[in-house]
């Protein structure tokens, strides 16, 4: 069994590494692989090939690496927590409470003079929606604590992501032309738009969400048996909700701050992970989580390069039937 999961992992390391060479290669204007290396390293190539390996294809692709990796290991948790197999960043509202609070700073950015500053723009955006991803996840785990039905679990968090939704819609239909284009073209999500500026605020952030998960590994074996379990076996429950509860929302609500909400890779990719490794502990589960949503996300990202398509589209057919899938096999969910 270790050595088939020690297998497993050097296969997806490899198949990471093929794909993010790939999406660096891949694009309008396909570049070797030769060349790519050579202005990664800094050696001789064309200044102008260079100048695209370096600040435009290499940005999206690290930025589809560590969103990949950060939403798939915030739906694993979430689907832990919640003993629930649909949950995930999208369907319990967390991206959708972190679209409210970029909302509200974008479309509120040329009032409080933020909009000419790139760097305060890019720390209120990642502050708005690591505020309203904490408080809609909040008010998720505040209900789950009286409701004991996970079906019921997943309506309520579905209604409150619809409620806040219509919030964004109210204040889209409220704000000035050119914010309202701003915020319209983040909610397509893109990979394409984060800067070296909000990559360094994104990854450190992505960075403590992964070291929170990490910290999360044991009481989260411990509520796959039922959180009566885990209080007999001493876990204090408030404790370990918290830090899961902050781990999920420095992931999810970074990569949304930065990306826009990027759908089913949070809610599928677990899954795909625990079919493939066989596993269900999360010290070998949530490396696999991560490495899982990197290639998927890398995959699809170039994907969507080569038809001209948002992300969000493609990661939604990807997801879709996976989901379906998932469905099919738990009927007895509620």
């Amino acid at each position: 069994m270790k050595s088939r999961t020690t297998i497993l992992f050097i296969a997806f390391t490899a198949a990471v590494t093929a794909l993010f060479a790939a999406d660096v290669a891949v694009g309008s204007v396909s570049i070797p692989l030769g060349e790519v290396w050579a202005a990664i390293t800094g050696a001789e190539c064309d200044p102008a090939t260079a100048k695209i390996v370096r600040e435009i294809r290499l940005m999206k692709a690290v930025a589809a690496l560590i969103a990949g990796s950060a939403l798939a290991v915030s739906g694993l948790q979430m689907q832990t927590l919640f003993r629930n197999p649909l949950a995930g960043p999208y369907v319990l509202g967390v991206s959708s409470g972190a679209s409210l609070g970029v909302a509200l700073f974008i479309l509120g950015a040329p009032v409080l003079g933020f909009a000419g500053n790139a760097w305060l723009a890019s720390l209120g955006i990642a502050g708005a929606a690591w505020i309203g991803a904490a408080a809609t996840l909040a008010a998720v785990a505040a209900v789950s604590t009286r409701i004991k039905d996970i079906m019921v679990i997943l309506i309520l968090g579905m209604m409150i992501s619809s409620g806040v939704s219509a919030i964004v819609q109210i204040l889209q239909y409220l704000s000035a032309e050119e914010a309202l284009k701003s915020f319209v073209v983040w909610t397509m999500g893109s990979l394409g738009d984060v800067t070296s500026a909000q990559l360094a605020l994104l990854l450190p952030a992505v960075a403590a969400g992964a070291a929170l998960g990490i910290a999360a590994i044991k009481p989260l074996n411990m509520l796959l048996l039922g959180e009566s379990y885990a209080r007999s076996m001493g876990l204090d429950l408030r404790r370990a909700r918290m830090t899961i509860l902050l781990s999920t929302t420095l992931l999810a609500g970074s990569v949304t701050a930065f990306c826009g909400p990027i759908g089913f890779i949070g809610l599928a990719m677990p899954h795909v992970a625990r079919t493939i490794f066989r596993n269900a502990d999360h010290r070998t589960l949530m490396p696999a989580t991560a490495l899982t949503g990197a290639a998927s996300l890398l995959l699809c990202d170039m994907t969507a390069k080569l038809l001209a398509l948002p992300v969000n589209s493609i990661t939604a057919l990807l997801g879709i039937p996976i989901v379906v899938w998932v469905v099919v096999r738990n009927r007895n969910i509620a």
